[in-house]
């Protein structure tokens, strides 16, 4: 899970640089799933906070960078973005300047 969002990270300052507000729904999440008393990944706590922070952020984004890497979660972030036809890129140098 620390190499998910090692590899997340990565690419945020190049998207900030592009123009962007780069979002990874564990920042928001990690500090809610502590608070909501969350002792395991896949708790109880966890699982009221941690997808439904990535789907409530999508209802406000305007795309989606899919990095490479096995994630359930980011399939199914993807699954959704595109129901609400939301732009979703696969490489970092595909993602646009902002204007």
């Amino acid at each position: 899970m620390q190499q998910n969002l090692n590899n997340l990270e990565a690419v945020a300052l190049p998207l900030f640089r592009k123009g962007h507000v780069p979002i990874i729904g564990e920042w928001i999440a990690l500090p809610l799933i502590h608070l909501a008393g969350s002792a395991k990944p896949g708790d109880a706590a966890w699982e009221e906070v941690q997808y439904p922070v990535a789907h409530r952020i999508l209802e406000k984004c305007d795309a989606v960078l899919r990095i490479t890497g096995a994630s359930k979660g980011a399939d199914e972030d993807v699954r959704i973005a595109k129901e609400r036809g939301l732009k979703i890129y696969y490489r970092i140098e595909d993602v646009p300047n902002a204007e």
